[in-house]
């Protein structure tokens, strides 16, 4: 789409440069930003030339740059990056492409939308958010005074497509935990239609201290995560899931059947899980 209003175009390449004047708006990949009308913008000012690493693994975890594109990310899931590899132990790197899949999009899209930028937009299907939620991935924000804060990135998002995010606060990275990436996790989706975006998403994990998280992204305007010092039993999980707050009503699906899936999810994942562990359903 043409941005008919747009006079200025700049190049950021160190953090001075991401100071916003009037009517300027950050572009990461663009893929949504091009794609619909920005009547109340003059000016773009460019994330990608900022020259963030796409992915950086470390002993706490793995950093992965706004700037890394979804292919870049499902590329080192599977192994295919030269320049970063992913720890053998680090099982729950599976959801990545899961995840991804989500976002229901061509190679094309893949290849430019970015990590950031997926969780900037904050809508409650986005692929990104439904991983970082599920895998306790934490947001990395600078702030303009030339601060940096940090926060879950199942809490920055206040509703469906909206966020805590302040003018000028930019995300710079998404951090996910190492004791999340070792757990045994299990992702599973749903949609009205067989190519349709998803209603719902819900994950589990078990972490190796025994303790379990889920999580329920799509089906409610914000993500749900539900915590358990360990598996919980099938009734509990039924009652907590059930019980989220916003399930909501769009043309891909009522409140009441995105509730109804997610409790059918959820216990399908929870069946996984013990029974992967050895444990009585």
């Amino acid at each position: 789409m043409d941005l008919n209003t747009i006079t200025s175009f700049r190049r950021a390449t160190q953090r001075d440069d991401l100071a916003l004047a009037p009517g300027e708006i950050i572009l990461g990949g663009g893929t949504w930003l091009f794609g619909e009308p920005q009547n109340h913008a003059t000016g773009l000012v460019d994330l990608t030339t900022m020259g963030w690493p796409d992915l950086e693994v470390t002993d706490g975890g793995l950093t992965i740059g706004a700037t890394c594109t979804i292919a870049t990310l499902v590329a080192f899931a599977e192994g295919r990056t030269a320049d970063a590899a992913a720890p053998a132990d680090w099982s729950a790197i599976a959801l990545f492409p899961v995840a991804a899949n989500a976002l229901l999009a061509s190679f094309k899209i893949w290849n430019t939308a970015t990590v950031g930028g997926n969780v900037c937009r904050s809508f409650s299907a986005g692929a990104i958010v439904s991983l970082a939620s599920a895998l306790d991935g934490e947001a990395v924000i600078w702030t303009p005074d030339g601060g940096e804060r940090r926060t879950p990135v199942a809490e920055l998002m206040t509703g469906n497509g909206t966020n805590d995010l302040a003018r000028g606060e930019v995300v710079r990275a998404v951090v996910i935990p190492a004791h999340a990436l070792r757990s045994r996790a299990v992702m599973r989706k749903i949609a009205l239609a067989e190519l349709g975006r998803s209603g719902a998403v819900v994950t589990g994990r078990i972490d190796r201290d025994g303790s379990a998280v889920f999580s329920v992204t799509a089906a409610t305007l914000t993500p749900t995560v539900l915590r358990y010092p360990e598996l919980p039993a099938a009734a509990q999980l039924a009652v907590d899931v059930a019980g989220a707050a916003d399930f909501y009503t769009d043309p891909l699906g009522s409140a009441d059947w995105r509730r109804g899936v997610s409790v059918e999810l959820a216990e399908r994942i929870r069946a996984e899980l013990a029974a992967d562990s050895g444990e009585t359903a």
